[in-house]
């Protein structure tokens, strides 16, 4: 179990969570990178927007790594399913050389 204290846009408190510490600590400068980029671009001034858009960037990012995880498992399995085809069709051509 792991502890975190959290210091941003303004407010500041304490967690803990069952992940430990360092992991913690990694989402949440993650986190702080992207608020950082917000604040930067001038164009947002609240911390709540700021907050809300950061946490929209981040399930955006999140939804289009599920889509890519999808995509690669289904192209692995399509890959195994054209090996196993391979494979019966040479033990067939075999089976048939054999009795001919």
């Amino acid at each position: 179990m792991g502890n975190l204290q959290i210091d941003l846009l303004g407010t500041s408190f304490a967690i803990k969570a069952n992940e430990d510490s360092e992991y913690l600590n990694k989402i949440l400068g993650y986190y702080k990178r992207i608020v950082n980029q917000l604040e930067k671009s001038n164009t947002l001034q609240s911390p709540l927007q700021i907050s809300i858009l950061s946490g929209i960037m981040i399930a955006d990012e999140l939804y289009k790594e599920q889509g890519r995880k999808i995509k690669l498992e289904n192209s692995i399995k399509k890959n195994n399913a054209d090996e196993q085809a391979d494979k019966i069709t040479k033990e067939l051509i075999e089976k048939i050389d054999k009795v001919l």
